[in-house]
């Protein structure tokens, strides 16, 4: 079996799918509908959205297999997301590639394979939209523009994902938002000498209530955290969703006071929220705060990642 190498933009690649904030999310009908019609299309039994994260692929759309993920290493979409082109592979047991893949020796038994690397702007591939077989198939010219013209629909809805700045599910910036607006709040501080603090935020044992009780659960979790946050801070302070259950704010603040009073009453309505329901008695949060040195310039990622390690200090100490 050959394991699949990594893109040379890998640490970009994989930057931008975290920019996506779509992996691990729920069904949608603007992939599924496109998985239904090239399932019926092809005449194949299994079509899939496959998004190829650091060690899986996970797939955002799924007709035809009961699994929701498979490592990367045995990925057949790991191989295609290294081209151009669609990748076809018309016999996997006559593969030297495949021949002893799990995926092919056992379940869902792959003989046939062809993925179109989904595009990005910044010339990243995310992942394929692939169409599978249990036996050998002929795949013409004409199935391969098909197959290019069904991904080009999955593409279009990716980088419309990707260039948006609000997130759909919360309405606050989403990443690329949140940094986008705290660089015109950075230059704004700096041009006025105002003082400018970053807070990271991340909610303790989100994962085992999100599994306990659901995705729709989770999701609802998320909501009232973020409308909590924006209650808490002031409309001037820029709030982000950075990525499943964190969440950044640049607040401009006079001094490390302001800042204790926003937390205080975070924390007030937050033990409100957990006092009125009992599946949020294990829910909590944790943040870390830098204050931002304008003598010292760095940039909101750089900034991200110190306030970052200062919340995993504060989680650390809990346990």
């Amino acid at each position: 079996m050959k394991i699949p190498s990594l893109p040379r933009n890998e640490i970009l690649r994989l930057a931008t799918l975290n920019d996506l904030n779509i992996l691990d999310t729920e069904c949608d009908e603007r992939f599924d509908r496109v998985t239904r019609l090239a399932q019926r299309l092809f005449d194949v039994p299994i079509c899939l959205v496959s998004l190829i994260d650091e060690n899986r692929q996970w797939f955002k759309s799924c007709v035809g297999l009961n699994a929701s993920e498979t490592g990367r290493d045995i990925s057949f979409c790991g191989h295609s997301i290294l081209g151009e082109d669609v990748f076809v592979v018309f016999d996997a047991a006559l593969d030297k590639r495949f021949e002893d893949n799990p995926l092919v020796t056992g379940e869902p038994h792959i003989r046939f394979y062809a993925g179109y690397p989904l595009n990005m702007p910044n010339q990243t591939k995310m992942g394929t939209l692939c169409i599978i077989d249990t036996k050998p198939k002929l795949f013409t010219d004409s199935d391969k523009q098909a197959l290019k013209d069904f991904g080009k629909i999955i593409e279009e809805t990716l980088v419309s994902m990707y260039l948006s700045e609000i997130d759909d599910l919360t309405g606050l910036s989403n990443r690329r938002g949140f940094y986008h607006l705290s660089t015109k709040s950075l230059s704004y501080c700096s041009r006025h000498q105002h003082n400018a603090f970053l807070l990271y935020f991340d909610l303790d044992n989100f994962k085992e209530l999100n599994d306990t009780f659901g995705h729709k659960f989770g999701d609802e979790v998320l909501v009232k955290f973020a409308n909590i946050l924006s209650d808490s801070f002031r409309e001037s302070d820029a709030v982000g969703r950075i990525g499943g259950d964190e969440f950044a704010i640049l607040m401009i603040a006079e001094s490390q006071k302001n800042i204790h009073d926003a937390i205080s009453r975070l924390e007030s309505v937050f033990q409100s929220l957990l006092k009125n329901d009992e599946k949020y008695s294990k829910l909590g949060f944790s943040y870390g705060h830098i204050s931002i040195d304008d003598n010292n310039p760095q940039s909101i990622i750089d900034l991200i990642d110190d306030a970052d390690k200062k919340m995993y200090v504060n989680k650390r100490s809990k346990s």
